[in-house]
């Protein structure tokens, strides 16, 4: 069938796209490259991957490509599963013949509720999705179908049985060479890397236990399930040879240094071809490895660090002691990694107290640049169902994790630390992370390199202020 892999519009105005771990409207505008859409893509000949938001398309302008193809699959997720359900209402109404479904973890984990939602999805896919799609995409009866759940003829709901999770990553083909494809390379961009960069995957899940994460408890696991270091190699050169105007590669696993002799392998192929590039990593990698890795062209690690209290890491399996992490921190500063911290407010066990401390703590690693979210309680992840338990949600266990103007909520309110409090807590977060003398001169002597970042952060200077008066509202 003629296929259509679609990041639908916002009506919200949400940025991230399909990569992203939630969907909002973000404190600098930035986008994250399509990869779960990319993927199958890459398995179904003569595709397309369309991502709406990141291509600024209005609502009718993506029917209008959507109805000229037979098959359209919708990325979504909790957030912005509401409006995209409406979006293939809509489509259905444009073209009633055409075949919808939707992929993502909201769907994998609700797969029942989200075909009862809106009779204009025809199916939905649990587990790795990247083959059913394709089978979906060939006309293969949907009965016969693993991971798929459908609605059949009649009206009723079919749950097929569970797809087996891919233990051969390197079966998956390329996604670079869709990218170049289907997408404008310069619509993605965030506060941290170059621009414009590139992320890919080298592997799918993580061993690591964290209650609050969304993608190994819904769709990708907990064993790290790796592609060989020369596969991994062979497309970052493709990529250098084929995209010449990527600055930066972004290695995208939940935990990239998981498996350090790998890291290291990969690192060493890196620096061969001369490639700048960043990736994610917990806050444990020992000196040797984060040498290796600098070495060889390594500029940036994405860190979760999540909270400066060490019960509260305890409380959500973070498998991480803030002594580790403040040597780590030490290490990065020692051999020039700069390092993107991500922070959660409203974590179990946190307490107005708890919060002064992880503020104090960012300001002490004093990462370049930070991310502070709200703690979401993902349908599907441990710490839902605490907080179903617990009685932490609002009332009727109604998720509300963002705004109608599109800014993150607190979910989950505690009787000691209210919703508003944690909310606003947040802001202030921020204040005092950045407005800090060392901190403003930072990032003043950041843009004085060159007239390209002087630009680039006078225009995130003027989001992430944006940011905070719509947060203060």
């Amino acid at each position: 069938m003629k296929t259509l892999f679609l990041q639908a519009p916002s009506y919200d105005g949400f940025d991230g796209g399909a990569g992203s771990r939630y969907q909002a409207k973000r404190e600098v505008r930035s986008f994250w490259y399509p990869t779960w859409l990319a993927q199958p893509a890459a398995l179904v000949p003569d595709s397309r991957v369309l991502d709406a938001t990141a291509d600024g398309l209005s609502v009718d302008a993506a029917l209008d490509i959507a109805s000229q193809y037979e098959l359209v699959v919708i990325h979504t997720s909790t957030p912005s599963f509401p409006t995209d359900a409406l979006f293939a209402q809509d489509l259905r109404k444009r073209k009633p013949s055409l075949l919808i479904g939707m992929v993502g973890a909201k769907v994998a984990v609700d797969p029942h509720n989200s075909l009862t939602a809106t009779e204009a999805i025809d199916f939905v896919c649990r587990e790795e999705f990247d083959f059913t799609c394709k089978e979906i995409a060939e006309g293969k009866p949907f009965a016969q179908i693993l991971g798929l759940s459908y609605r059949t003829p009649d009206g009723s709901i079919e749950h097929n049985e569970a797809r087996p999770i891919l233990e051969n990553m390197d079966e998956l083909p390329f996604v670079a060479p869709i990218y170049k494809r289907d997408l404008t390379i310069k619509n993605y961009f965030n506060g941290y890397l170059k621009h414009p960069y590139l992320s890919l995957y080298t592997g799918r899940g993580c061993r690591s236990k964290c209650t609050f994460c969304l993608w190994p408890q819904t769709v990708g696991g907990h064993r790290y399930r790796v592609r060989s270091v020369e596969n991994v190699l062979e497309e970052v050169k493709w990529i250098r040879d084929n995209m010449p105007e990527v600055k930066e590669i972004m290695f995208d696993d939940d935990t990239f240094t998981d498996f350090k002799p790998r890291a290291e392998e990969i690192a060493r192929g890196m620096g061969k071809l001369g490639v700048t590039w960043s990736c994610n990593a917990k806050a444990n990698v020992p000196y040797s490895t984060l040498k290796i890795m600098r070495e060889n062209g390594l500029r940036l690690l994405l860190v979760g660090y999540e909270s400066g209290d060490d019960q509260i890491l305890l409380n959500v399996k973070k498998g991480l002691r803030t002594d580790i992490a403040r040597r780590f921190a030490q290490d990065c500063r020692t051999l020039g990694i700069k390092v993107h911290g991500t922070f959660i407010l409203g974590l179990p066990g946190e307490t107005p107290e708890t919060i002064q401390k992880t503020i104090e703590y960012a300001k002490e690693i004093n990462p370049l640049t930070i991310q502070v979210s709200l703690a979401a309680p993902y349908p599907g992840t441990t710490l839902y169902n605490q907080a179903v338990e617990n009685g932490w949600l609002a009332e009727n266990k109604v998720i509300n994790l963002v705004s109608k103007e599109g800014v993150q909520l607190a979910a989950i309110g505690y009787p000691h630390l209210s919703r508003d409090e944690m909310y606003h807590q947040l802001e202030n977060f921020y204040k005092r992370f950045y407005f800090r003398p060392s901190k403003i001169w930072e990032i003043l002597r950041e843009m004085l390199t060159s007239w390209d970042m002087m630009k680039r952060r006078l225009r995130e200077g003027v989001e992430f202020f944006r940011f905070l008066r719509a947060h203060e509202a």
